[in-house]
C-alpha cells in the first residue's frame, strides 16, 4: 500500500506535550525496552508527538460524538414506512432536530465539566484497558470476558442491533467470533464494529497489516462481509495516518488515505461500489446535499450494487446498517476535505446514524492534527475528563479516567506491539520509535 522505501518523521518539535510517565492502569507485565539498533528504511515516529495524537483522538471523537448525537436516526429517508421528512441541508445548521429537539450544534464539555462514555467510545476503551492487562492480540475468551465484566446485563446497556445480539451469546457461552457469523447473529452486516475497532489502526503505526491482524477479531466480534471490510477501511486509514505525508494540505492527507485504504474492499463488494459512486458524486463538484440524495436513492430506494438492507425489512429502515452510513460517511469525508469543522457539520446533517460517521471522522481528524489544534480551531480548552461508567461497569477509579492517561495507555501498547509484534525498537531517551516496514511489501 504505501510507497516503497517510504520513510517519515513525526517532528518532536510540533509536539508541546511531554509524555509524564504515569499511568493509572496496571499493565499485565514491565515493559522491558531493549536495545535497537535501527535501520535506514525504519519509519521514525515520535512517541510525544503521538501522544498529543492520541489526545486529539479522544477528544475529537468525543465532540464529534455528542455532536452528532444531536440529529441520530432523524432523517432516515421516506421508505419502509418511515414519515422522517426531508432530509436536512447545511441550512439547518445551528436549527432545532425534528426528532431529538437538541439544538444542531458543536457540543462541548467545559473544564470542570466531564465528557461522558457512550457506543462511539466506549467499547473502544475497553479494548485498549483490556489490551494492558492481557496479550497484544486479543483472544476469544479476553474479549467474552471483558465484555461480560464491562458491560451490564440487565439495564440500560447502550448496546443496540449486532452488539447487543453479539453479549446475549456470549452470555450463552459463544465466544466470538461465532457471536458475529450471520448463522447466529442476524444483525452481522450493522454498523457495529465501525464503532468499537478503529483505535486498533492507532495501536499500529504505519503497519496497516498489523493493524488488521490485531482488529480480526474484534471486528468479527459482531461483523462479516461488508461490515467487516468497511471497519478494516476505518482500521486502515486509522493506522496509515502515521504514514501520511504533512506536507500536504488537509484535504490531500485525507484523499490519499482514503485512496491508499481503499485496496481493502473487495472489488465485487457493495462497499467497493459506494466507495466509487460517492468519489464520483465529489469529484463532480455536485452539492454535498445532492450527492448525500443520490446515495438515498441509489441504496434504500433503488438498491442498487448487492445493498438489499431496504428489503430485509429491519427497524427503522436499516438506519443502523454499516453499508448506508458508510456511504454517508463518504460524503462528509470527501466534502470535508480534511476541515475539522466542516466534516463533523456534513456528517451532523447527512442523515441515518450520524453520530457514527461523525465520530469515526472526529477522531480520525483529530489524531492527525492532534489536541491543541483542536483548541485552536475552537479557540478554547476543553475538559480532559471521561466518565466510561456512564455506559460501561467495573473500571478502576469508579469511571473516571482522563484523556492524557488514556493517550499514554495507548502509547504503553505500541511500545509492546513495536517491541514483539513489529520486531522495531523503542528509544526512550530521544522519545523515538522505529518501526520496520512491512517485509512483504
Amino acid at each position: 500500500m504505501k510507497n516503497a522505501a517510504f520513510l517519515f518523521i513525526f517532528l518532536l518539535t510540533s509536539c508541546t506535550t511531554s509524555i509524564k510517565e504515569t499511568v493509572n492502569v496496571p499493565f499485565s507485565e514491565k515493559i522491558d525496552y531493549k536495545d535497537y539498533s535501527p535501520n535506514e528504511s525504519d519509519i521514525i515516529i515520535s512517541r510525544s508527538n503521538y501522544y498529543d495524537k492520541l489526545y486529539g483522538f479522544w477528544l475529537g471523537q468525543c465532540i464529534a460524538n455528542w455532536t452528532g448525537l444531536s440529529t441520530e436516526n432523524d432523517k432516515i429517508g421516506n421508505v419502509g414506512g418511515s414519515k422522517s421528512g426531508d432530509f436536512y441541508t447545511r441550512k439547518d445548521w445551528g436549527g432545532v432536530s425534528s426528532r431529538t429537539e437538541k439544538k444542531i450544534d458543536f457540543v462541548f464539555k467545559e473544564l470542570d465539566e466531564i465528557w461522558g462514555a457512550d457506543d462511539d467510545t466506549d467499547i473502544e476503551y475497553m479494548y485498549q484497558f483490556l489490551t494492558t492487562q492481557n496479550s497484544n492480540i486479543l483472544t476469544p475468551k479476553t474479549i467474552q470476558e471483558g465484555w461480560l465484566k464491562h458491560i451490564k446485563h440487565e439495564e440500560q446497556n447502550y448496546l443496540w442491533v449486532s452488539n447487543q445480539k453479539a453479549f446475549d451469546l456470549m452470555k450463552d457461552g459463544v465466544f466470538p467470533p461465532e457471536t458475529g457469523s450471520s448463522k447466529l447473529n442476524e444483525f452481522y452486516e450493522m454498523i457495529d464494529a465501525q464503532l468499537t475497532t478503529e483505535i486498533f489502526g492507532l495501536f499500529s503505526p504505519s503497519r496497516e497489516d498489523f493493524a488488521l491482524k490485531l482488529s480480526h477479531l474484534p471486528i468479527r466480534t459482531t461483523a462479516r462481509e461488508n461490515a467487516a471490510w468497511i471497519s478494516e477501511f476505518y482500521v486502515t486509514m486509522h493506522s496509515l495516518a502515521s504514514s501520511v505525508d504533512q506536507t500536504l494540505n488537509m484535504k490531500d492527507q485525507i484523499m490519499w488515505l482514503s485512496e491508499e485504504s481503499r485496496v481493502v474492499l473487495p472489488n465485487d463488494s457493495y462497499a467497493s461500489k459506494m466507495y466509487d459512486f460517492v468519489k464520483e458524486k465529489y469529484n463532480s463538484k455536485i452539492p454535498w446535499e445532492q450527492a448525500r440524495d443520490s446515495v438515498y436513492y441509489r441504496y434504500q430506494v433503488n438498491q442498487k450494487d448487492g445493498y438489499d438492507i431496504t428489503s430485509k425489512n429491519f427497524g427503522c429502515n436499516g438506519c443502523f446498517a454499516a453499508g448506508i452510513n458508510f456511504a454517508a460517511s463518504l460524503v462528509s469525508l470527501f466534502y470535508g476535505e480534511g476541515d475539522y469543522k466542516e466534516t463533523i457539520k456534513i456528517g451532523t446533517l447527512c442523515g441515518w446514524d450520524s453520530d457514527n460517521p461523525t465520530s469515526t471522522w472526529g477522531g480520525l481528524i483529530g489524531f492527525m492534527i492532534g489536541k491543541d489544534k483542536i483548541e485552536e480551531i475552537f479557540d478554547r480548552k476543553f475538559s480532559n475528563s471521561y466518565n466510561i461508567h456512564r455506559t460501561r461497569q467495573n473500571f478502576p477509579n469508579n469511571g473516571i479516567d482522563t484523556f492524557e492517561n488514556m493517550s499514554l495507555q495507548g502509547i504503553h501498547i505500541i511500545d509492546r506491539i513495536i517491541q514483539s509484534d513489529l520486531e522495531g525498537g523503542v528509544d526512550k531517551v530521544n522519545d523515538l520509535w522505529y518501526v520496520p516496514k512491512n517485509k512483504t511489501q
